[in-house]
Parts: structure tokens; C-alpha cells; sequence
């Protein structure tokens, strides 16, 4: 068996504001920390369950260089930095039996949600087939392209509510109640673990209860952007045009996975400044 866990790390208990999240800021050695701790908890869930289980850790936050390698589990492989083929998805392939989303926030416009967005702030929605999508639809129909179910996402009660929208026989660990964008009541960092380890291991043994989440193309897919010049940028890209305002662009995917590598790209290119 083969499992990918993914981690972001806006969603793990304790973690309410944007400093707390950034390289730069005052508190992201905690922030390492508690999410190299919740990420043990769940390989430990998955190993209870599934001893000969093949495990798969993608740090899937900011620069993807978060989680501390010297202090993760040391009977899962790390997926660490970028640029890589699927991103947050990291190691995926069509041999992977379950993906396990971990610290995930809710889709920018969300709310109450504790630091909602999607990908990098700078994407104000994505809509794909006319449905709205943060990071977790997203990469819940990235794994489902390749018929793989997410079985399990743990972060704030708006993320676990976004999951079940999506994959309602999916299992959710909510860590804090969202309070606002930077405000939550959190579990203490202990118990969200001893959760999370029950939890990982039951969604585990319980996969194929839980079906891939698919979407059959063509795929119309509109993007909202922040920045009239990301607009400018992204319509360089063959195939995709002007849609509704001046912030919005569009683009048909053949099937999820190109919908998908787009969307990714869209996202780096927001980040391109005018010089």
C-alpha cells in the first residue's frame, strides 16, 4: 500500500496569523514545529493501520521547505521543494491508494475561516466547470484524475466543511473553530495529535468506502486575479482569454490534470511583479 500525505500549514492547531506561517516572521520555528508533530501523528495513524504501508510526506506549504526532515518519522519519505510536477500533491501517482490532506485552509472568500485563500493570496477564486475551488478541491480532483481518494483532511472546521462539500464519505479532524481570518479556538497541540493518529489510521483502513472525486472534461475553468498585470501575463499563455471584468481569465482544459497544471501555473505567474 501507498499512501501520499500532503501538509500545508495554515491549518494546524495553534496557528491563527500570517506571521506565524512566513520564514520572516516571529513565530514560524513554532510554526515548524507543531506541524512536523501533527505530521508524525498521522504517519504514526497510518502505520497503526497499515504496518508495511509505503509513506510519502509532502511538505506542501510556501516554499515547500517547511517540515524539519531531521525530526519527521523516520519510516516516511519526505517530498521537499519546488518547482515539482503536481505541487502540493507532490509524489503522486496512479500507485498511490489514499491521499491524506493535513493543516488545510479553506478557499479564499471563505469565512469565518482562518487564513482562507487559495494557492498564494493572489488568486481571488478559481472555478472550475462553474464551481468554486480553493486548494482542496483542487487537489482532491488532482487525485481523483488519477483514481485515488482523499480519505481524510484535517484544519479548521471551514476547511473540513469544504471536503465534505466535495467527498461527503471522506473523514475530517477539525482542530480549531475559525473565529475570523486570524482567529480560532484551538485543540491543544496534544490532543489534535492523539486525533489525528486515530483518525489517519480508521480513514485508512476504510478507503475503499471512500470514492475519488472526478471530473470529466472537457473542463471549462475561470480565474479571478488579483493584479491586472498577472492578467497580462497569464493571457501570453496559449489558449487563454479575457472572461467577464479585467481580472478575470479563462481557459478549457481537455481533462482535470491539464486544468489542473494550469491553474498552477496562473498562480506562479501571479507572483511576477512589472519591473
Amino acid at each position: 500500500m501507498k499512501v501520499l500525505i500532503s501538509v500545508d500549514m495554515e491549518g494546524i492547531s495553534g496557528i491563527v496569523h500570517p506571521a506565524e506561517t512566513r520564514p520572516d516572521g516571529y513565530d514560524y520555528p513554532r510554526s515548524r514545529a507543531l506541524m512536523t508533530a501533527e505530521t508524525n501523528a498521522v504517519i504514526a495513524g497510518v502505520l497503526d493501520a497499515e504496518p508495511t504501508a509505503t509513506v510519502l510526506v509532502a511538505d506542501a506549504h510556501g516554499p515547500f521547505r517547511n517540515l524539519l526532515p531531521e525530526e519527521l518519522d523516520r519510516r516516511a519519505h519526505l517530498v521537499r521543494g519546488k518547482p515539482r510536477p503536481l505541487g502540493m500533491l507532490g509524489g503522486l501517482d496512479e500507485d498511490t491508494d489514499a491521499v491524506l490532506l493535513i493543516g488545510y485552509h479553506a478557499r479564499s472568500g471563505s469565512g469565518p475561516a482562518v487564513l482562507a485563500h487559495t494557492m498564494n493570496g493572489e488568486l481571488l477564486d478559481v472555478r472550475v466547470a462553474g464551481r468554486s475551488m480553493g486548494e482542496t478541491g483542487l487537489n482532491a480532483a488532482m487525485a481523483g484524475h488519477l483514481g485515488v481518494p482523499v480519505v481524510l483532511l484535517s484544519g479548521d472546521d471551514a476547511a473540513c466543511a469544504e471536503l465534505l462539500d466535495l467527498v461527503p464519505s471522506a473523514a475530517t479532524v477539525a482542530v480549531k473553530q475559525a473565529l475570523g481570518q486570524g482567529a480560532a479556538i484551538a485543540l491543544h497541540p496534544e490532543e489534535a495529535r492523539e486525533r489525528l493518529r486515530r483518525a489517519a489510521a480508521e480513514a485508512v483502513t476504510r478507503r475503499a468506502q471512500v470514492s475519488p472525486l472526478t471530473l470529466d472534461g472537457p473542463i471549462a475553468v475561470e480565474v479571478d486575479l488579483y493584479s491586472g498585470s498577472s492578467v497580462d501575463l497569464a493571457l501570453l499563455v496559449p489558449g487563454v482569454s479575457r472572461a467577464g471584468g479585467g481580472r478575470t481569465i479563462a481557459f478549457t482544459a481537455t481533462d482535470f490534470a491539464e486544468a489542473y497544471r494550469l491553474a498552477l501555473l496562473m498562480a506562479q505567474l501571479s507572483t511576477i511583479k512589472p519591473g
